[in-house]
């Protein structure tokens, strides 16, 4: 338990320290594209992948525009990892509006950008607004109102076993007290019936005293 305990601290501390690193060399990013042929017909072969200029002037504006959209698409990337506030989830509409704009430029046969991405943003608008709107009623009305919709439910579950548990008892002393009262008529009739015999056979030995 202690060893896996270890093995996550240390994954989370790497984790960390990448995500540190490439926020601080942030500005570094940012410059990258000075270093870059600016001819026309110059091409960038990066692990494999040959880079173009995809409709631009040449290869340094084309790579100033990727870093535009990948560097402020990882810092939002960390901040929606390490945000703790509630409302975090909005940050994914940014994140998605970037990712958009990356995939648009990446893989459009056009040469216009940035047309199209805002109506691939409305289903994540709805779909996260919509979210965030009702946490964000839940919160208001505990912390403002004074309503904590789960401390209602469960007091409610709790009257309810609570009737129900009365409920079996009332049905348990009812029946218990029908058993008594059966029990007490039997008993009563026995008594009758044993008073009566001995009363007839009282008279039977006087009848035969007499004759």
């Amino acid at each position: 338990m202690e060893k896996n305990h270890k093995n996550i601290t240390r994954r989370r501390f790497y984790v960390e320290s990448i995500g540190l690193i490439l926020i601080v060399l942030t500005p570094f990013f940012f410059k990258i594209h000075d270093y870059l042929p600016e001819d026309r017909e110059a091409t960038l072969n990066l692990f494999g992948y040959t880079l173009d200029r995809n409709g631009f002037n040449n290869v340094s504006t084309y790579v100033w525009f990727l870093l535009n959209k990948i560097i402020p698409l990882y810092l939002l990337i960390i901040w929606f990892f390490t945000c703790k506030h509630w409302w975090y989830h909005v940050i994914l509409i940014p994140l998605c509006m970037y990712a958009f704009q990356l995939f648009e430029v990446i893989y459009s046969e056009d040469d216009y950008i940035e047309t199209e991405n805002i109506l691939w943003l409305l289903p994540v608008c709805m779909v996260v607004i919509t979210f965030v709107y009702f946490i964000r009623a839940k919160l208001y009305d505990k912390y403002v109102h004074g309503i904590d919709l789960e401390a209602m439910e469960a007091e409610l579950q709790s009257f309810k076993e609570k009737e129900s548990a009365d409920h079996i008892s009332q049905t348990v002393d009812s029946e218990g007290s029908s058993d008594k009262i059966d029990l007490s008529e039997k008993v009563s009739k026995r008594t009758l019936s044993k008073m009566f015999k001995q009363f007839q056979h009282s008279l039977k030995n006087l009848f035969n005293i007499s004759l």
